[in-house]
């Protein structure tokens, strides 16, 4: 995509990213503190996905969507990291107009798949707990599978339109944006033309991509609720309440942060607040994925060692 001009004839062909601190001198520890952040969150994911593709027992809905979104946590991070690592490393802020388009493109398509997978996660538990004896019919490997492409036929569509969308303002003033990777709070603010189109469609979007999702899952986990408050056992309500509190940890984290990114956008100056933000959303939550869902489970924990230690499953 090529920028459009604005009404005065000129036009920008490049941005330049500020980045998180503007010390040359503390560069070297941020460059090292997220090299290791983005070595813990890849390493960590990726082994989570070998887990689940080498272990029998997890060879469940849960832990095929588990894969799935640790692949997608993955995908989000190196969209964002790497190419602040490189900047750091050349000490050049600049980011072309197509590449900072590119990087808007690929990171909301990323985070919309995971934000239906883990719409996805809440109705598997929801079936598991809910309806026991028809979950296996109702959450077959082609069920699973269609959810999986619509998570990506609907991200796809969200990611292409804000694209498009955002290709379509001018931008003919300050090019300096205040963060370190190119979102649409930024740019909205760099727009020489009325963005007021592009927040209701952020907005009306949002609504689908996110509170449509968000009301499914807090319908699903009232259902949940009930179930596990008739069961008689202890033991057999912690077991239960066990498989779900890691969900809704990650469920709550990668919410709350994205409604504060993206639905204060009537504030005149973004802050660094919302590059604390970003980082939530690009760096903390991709790495506490893998610590959130192998913490208290077990079949994860011993997947994991015999990944790490080469050992096969008995299994």
């Amino acid at each position: 995509m090529q920028p459009k001009s604005g009404d005065n004839g000129t036009t920008i062909t490049e941005f330049i990213l500020l980045g998180l601190v503007q010390m040359p001198e503390l560069w070297p520890l941020v460059f090292i503190l997220f090299l290791l952040a983005y070595l813990v969150t890849v390493g960590g994911n990726l082994s989570i996905l070998a887990s689940v593709l080498v272990e029998p027992k997890l060879h469940t809905p849960m832990y095929f969507f588990l894969g799935n979104l640790s692949l997608m946590d993955v995908g989000c991070i190196s969209v964002t990291v790497p190419s602040m690592l490189g900047r750091l490393l050349s000490h050049k802020r600049t980011v072309a107009y197509g590449a900072c388009l590119t990087q808007l493109f690929f990171f909301h398509l990323l985070v919309g798949v995971d934000c239906f997978l883990l719409t996805a996660m809440a109705y598997d538990r929801f079936l598991a707990i809910c309806q026991p004896l028809t979950y296996s019919v109702r959450m077959s490997k082609t069920t699973q599978r269609v959810l999986v492409a619509v998570s990506w036929a609907c991200s796809f569509s969200n990611a292409l339109t804000h694209t498009v969308a955002v290709s379509t303002l001018n931008f003919c003033g300050p090019n300096v944006i205040n963060h370190f990777y190119c979102d649409l709070p930024q740019l909205f603010q760099l727009s020489c033309s009325s963005t007021q189109l592009n927040e209701l469609l952020l907005f009306g979007v949002g609504f689908i991509m996110a509170g449509a999702p968000t009301a499914l899952i807090v319908i699903s986990y009232i259902h949940v609720a009930a179930a596990v408050m008739r069961i008689r056992s202890v033991e057999g309500r912690k077991k239960a309440f066990s498989t779900c509190s890691s969900h809704l940890t990650v469920v709550a984290i990668f919410y709350g942060s994205g409604i504060f990114n993206y639905m204060r956008l009537g504030s005149t100056k973004l802050s660094d607040k919302d590059k604390a933000v970003g980082i939530f959303n690009t760096v903390i939550n991709p790495m506490l994925n893998p610590i959130i869902y192998s913490l208290r489970n077990p079949d994860v924990q011993a997947a994991l060692w015999r990944v790490l230690t080469g050992r096969r499953s008995l299994a």
